[in-house]
């Protein structure tokens, strides 16, 4: 694998846009209004898995025309400078609300295998909301190796490492409007 220069630009390391800026717009605004038919006269708590999410959770809120609530997670399941999973989630940062009785979409940038978000689902049912909903931008379905419920999903995409639109490579790169694949030399 290739080192990836972090004072270049992101060109070198793009195999291609996957997403546009103008899917992602479209499709945001999509969810926003699914979203906010169904929680109509709720004012639900959006959770928001850090870092990855962040994009997504800003572009989806404004989308929204519904009262809610914003909190934030960081959940971890890779080691310093790995690209690979270690099947391992750990709660890095947890959520600050008492979600008890509450009306909780968790906001997640992708998911694949489904361990994390099956290890944070399972934390916060614990903690009996009065419903827990999951929210995903990215679907790498044919990855899934734990069934994860996902209500609102932005898109299926292939097995592919992919970055932009608040996902890194090395940290780097999330400043993108859109989503790219990194060239397999890269990855």
């Amino acid at each position: 694998m290739a080192k990836i220069n972090p004072v270049s630009g992101y060109e070198p390391y793009l195999e291609r846009v996957l997403i546009s800026e103008a899917q992602l717009k479209g499709r945001v605004a999509e969810l926003g209004a699914e979203i906010s038919r169904d929680y109509a006269g709720l004012c639900p708590l959006l959770l928001c898995i850090l870092r990855g999410g962040v994009m997504f959770l800003t572009d989806l809120m404004r989308s929204l025309s519904i009262p809610h609530h914003i909190d934030f997670m960081a959940v971890s399941s890779y080691g310093v400078g790995a690209r690979v999973s270690s099947g391992s989630p750990r709660i890095v940062l947890d959520v600050n609300t008492d979600i008890a009785g509450r009306h909780v979409l968790l906001v997640e940038d992708i998911v694949d295998s489904g361990h994390t978000l099956d290890h944070v689902l399972r934390l916060l049912q614990t903690r009996e909301p009065a419903s827990l909903k999951v929210c995903v931008l990215l679907d790498k379905s044919e990855r899934r190796v734990v069934d994860i419920p996902v209500a609102y999903r932005g898109f299926v995409i292939p097995d592919e490492f992919v970055f932009g639109y608040g996902l890194d490579v090395d940290e780097l790169y999330r400043n993108l409007p859109f989503i790219g694949v990194l060239k397999q030399a890269y990855q």
